[in-house]
């Protein structure tokens, strides 16, 4: 079996990591190739394929048509491209690769908006392609070893927060981080929100940086989401409190709990706690493995363009529901 040929598109913090993955996938002997590396900066491109083992380009048809000709550089053709470029910039890169015929893993949101998403999602179908998002929490092993236990949920807690960088500031903190706990909830609810009250503010950037949103689901379900990028503390915790107790995910130490009331005859009320062993994984791995099984196999992600596209009509549901508050 000839190796599956995967390009990555951009060389970002984001690029780099994929690529180091595919790499690393290479060397164990999974079958695949660093196709090329693109990335708009000549330099950033070059550093990361030398590190990398591959050839750098500054046009990504060379990955599908040939000879870049800014590089004079060539690539085997492509089976599939992982995309890892600023948001704004999703649909004309993933659109074009899926015209040629290539599957996509694109870092989420899917798009910048949902005309886009939409657009990318009709492409894919007509075409059969492998359209993947990176909602990278569902390959989280503190997610995956308590998913069992989360039974609906009457109230959902949620605390995405970490300091400032200037990853991702084309967007907001909603879409960039609040977005993973949104398709996590519906993912396990089965539903999308009826009503919302969110409030976000600017600090550093132009975007909303720091947001909270009160989410109410038809099956009753309360959920308090924050997410901020100016917080002095990294935090990603998601607490699930239903009849029989709570289940708790630090997705940042890969770890989960569960409280449960227990009560024996003649004795007052207690809440015991049951820490879950968790076999910790690097979860951006993970996805690279489930995305090549996907290609190879042609079965459906974990988180297709359909969620990723869910994910993102709930995230401008809440940046809506803040406007009268953002406006001057």
């Amino acid at each position: 079996m000839n190796p599956l040929q995967i390009g990555v598109i951009g060389a970002g913090h984001m690029g780099r990591l994929h690529a180091e993955k595919v790499a690393a996938l290479r060397d164990e002997g999974a079958g695949i190739e660093v196709a090329g590396i693109v990335d708009i900066i000549p330099s950033r491109a070059e550093e990361l394929a030398s590190k990398v083992g591959s050839t750098a380009h500054t046009d990504m048809r060379a990955l599908w048509a040939g000879d870049d000709p800014f590089t004079s550089a060539s690539s085997p053709p492509v089976d599939a491209v992982i995309v890892a470029v600023p948001t704004e910039s999703h649909y004309a890169v993933v659109s074009e690769a899926l015209q040629a015929g290539l599957d996509v893993l694109v870092e989420k949101p899917i798009a910048a908006t949902l005309r886009e998403a939409e657009r990318l999602l009709a492409l894919a179908d007509a075409g059969d392609r492998i359209l993947q998002v990176g909602h990278l929490e569902w390959f989280n092993s503190a997610l995956e070893s308590i998913r069992d236990r989360i039974r609906e949920p009457r109230f959902v807690e949620a605390h995405r927060m970490g300091p400032f960088s200037d990853r991702a500031t084309d967007i907001d903190i909603v879409r960039d981080l609040m977005i993973h706990d949104l398709d996590i909830l519906q993912q396990i609810l089965g539903e999308q929100p009826d009503r919302i009250e969110a409030v976000g503010i600017p600090v550093l950037t132009k975007n909303v940086d720091i947001a909270n949103a009160r989410i109410v689901f038809p099956s009753g379900c309360v959920a308090n989401l924050t997410a901020s990028r100016v917080s002095n503390t990294p935090q990603r915790k998601l607490r699930f409190f239903q009849r029989d107790g709570c289940v708790a995910i630090d997705f940042l130490s890969q770890s989960a709990t569960v409280f449960r009331r227990h009560q024996a005859a003649g004795e007052p009320p207690q809440i015991l706690m049951e820490e879950i062993e968790v076999d910790r994984t690097d979860a951006l791995l993970s996805q690279l493995r489930a995305f090549i099984r996907a290609v190879r196999t042609r079965e459906r992600p974990k988180v297709d363009g359909v969620g990723g596209l869910d994910a993102l009509r709930t995230a401008v549901r809440v940046v809506d529901a803040m406007q009268p508050l953002l406006e001057p």
